[in-house]
Parts: C-alpha cells; sequence; structure tokens
C-alpha cells in the first residue's frame, strides 16, 4: 500500500482539525491542500517512523508552521482594548496541543510526535489552552437536540464550563423561536429534529438573524466533510467524550471572540 491509500481514510478527520484549528473551512482546506502539495513534491519528507495517521498530522503542522504569522502569539491588539484581549495572547502551540488531544483523540505520545516537542510539555500545554479559553469566553448556549438525555449531558458540559443554557429545543421551530427570542452566543445544534427536519436548515434560518459559532453534534462526521458544499467548521462526533465537547466549545467561542477583537 501507498502513501496515498494510507493517507486517505485519515483526510477528512485532518480537515475537521484544520477547520477548528483556523477557524473557517476555507482557510483550513486550504492548509491541508498545502499539505498534500508538499506530500506530492517531496514524498520522502513523509514521516515513515511513526503510524500514517500521526504522519500525516505532522507533515501538517510543519506546513502550519512554516507560516510565521501562525507560530507567533496573537499581535496588533491593544491590551486595554477589550475584555478578552488575554484569549489574544493564547500560544498557538498550546491551543494545537488542545485540539489533537482533547478533539483529535491523540494519545500525548503522539501529540508530542505531531508537534515535536518533549513529552512532558505536552499536559502543561493542553492544561494551559484550557485555562485560558475557558477563562473568558462565558456565553448563553441554545442546545438543538430531540434526545433528552443527550440534551441534558449538554447542558451539564456547557454549565460547568461557566456558560448560561437558555433552553433546549427539539424541532426547527423551537429553535428559531428561542434563537430569535434569546439571541444565544453559541448554538449546538443535533442535525436530526424531533419532528423529522434538519438542525442544518434551523441554523441556517437563526443565522439570518444574527450571527453565533455553531457546533453540530452527528453520529457521521465524514457525511458533512466531502468538500461538495459549504461545511461547519466544528463537528463533534456521536457518541462524543466530554472533554471533546469541552474542546469544541471553547474553540468555536475563542474564533468569535477572536473575530471581534478584529473588527
Amino acid at each position: 500500500m501507498n502513501i496515498s491509500q494510507e493517507i486517505a481514510p485519515h483526510l477528512p478527520y485532518l480537515r475537521r482539525f484544520a477547520r477548528a484549528l483556523c477557524g473557517s473551512q476555507t482557510s483550513g482546506d486550504a492548509y491541508v491542500v498545502a499539505t498534500l502539495e508538499a506530500l506530492i513534491a517531496e514524498t520522502d519528507a513523509f514521516p515513515m517512523t511513526v503510524s500514517p495517521k500521526v504522519g500525516l498530522y505532522r507533515l501538517f503542522m510543519a506546513c502550519w508552521s512554516s507560516v510565521v504569522l501562525n507560530v507567533q502569539n496573537e499581535a496588533g491588539i491593544d491590551e486595554n482594548s477589550s475584555p478578552y484581549h488575554a484569549i489574544a495572547q493564547l500560544t498557538p502551540q498550546s491551543r494545537q496541543a488542545f485540539l489533537l488531544r482533547t478533539v483529535e483523540g491523540f494519545s500525548p505520545q503522539d501529540v508530542a510526535n505531531i508537534l515535536d516537542v518533549a513529552l512532558a510539555d505536552v499536559d502543561s500545554l493542553i492544561a494551559q489552552a484550557g485555562r485560558e479559553i475557558a477563562q473568558h469566553v462565558a456565553t448563553d448556549v441554545l442546545i438543538i437536540e430531540d434526545e433528552a438525555l443527550i440534551a441534558q449531558d449538554i447542558e451539564f458540559i456547557a454549565q460547568d464550563l461557566g456558560h448560561r443554557v437558555i433552553g433546549i429545543a427539539r424541532t426547527h421551530q423551537e429553535a428559531v423561536e428561542l434563537a430569535k427570542s434569546r439571541r444565544p452566543g453559541l448554538l449546538l445544534a443535533d442535525i436530526q429534529l424531533a419532528d423529522g427536519t434538519s438542525g442544518l436548515n434551523a441554523v441556517n434560518e437563526i443565522l439570518e438573524s444574527f450571527d453565533a459559532p455553531v457546533i453540530f453534534i452527528t453520529a457521521y462526521p465524514e457525511r458533512l466533510l466531502t468538500g461538495q458544499r459549504p461545511e461547519p467548521a466544528f463537528l463533534i462526533s456521536k457518541p462524543y467524550k466530554i472533554d471533546i465537547v469541552k474542546a469544541t466549545i471553547s474553540q468555536a467561542l475563542f474564533f468569535d471572540r477572536k473575530s471581534h477583537m478584529a473588527v
């Protein structure tokens, strides 16, 4: 089996990681394309001492790190101009470790290999990211989920991060009405709702009235990562892990606050 065959199953998940890291589909996909182009240009650059998945992510991070702005702290923001200035100082490497461990599910050793850091540094990077992100992103959350137990579980997770859950919607109509009346700062949406409608359609209608970061929850994330249409930047797979939900919420809100600071 050649390299292209070995890495193909992992590309949808690399695209998910890239989008979470960049905060957008366009930027994330561009970095994945650049990674593949680098691999085509120099096949020998692919790490052969690790698994194909780890090697693919390691090559991606090498491409990411080659862009100077991505390995520096955010610059050009007046620290006194926003209550969220501490988020702007979040070090990119800690955010990378945070996502690789909690969202992508890599072991600490794999994270160390991907980022080319000492194993002893991985836990401290992840802890640093969790503190820096969660401390400054409390907001109102609307949960769009038709399964009561899952909705309750997500509610507890959001509250544990310091967020306020303004409601749980089971149908398209409930979701739209709650969102328009309460204007939440974050939407956590299932794909299939109780009335047979799509959570995607409900979210699209909500976003016609106001902007808010969105995290979709689905048992089949690969179906939304086809590259054939606009796709969400933040996806959580069912069944999910608590740490993954927490990490994705924090990352989505990090980019939302960052975009507001840039205005």
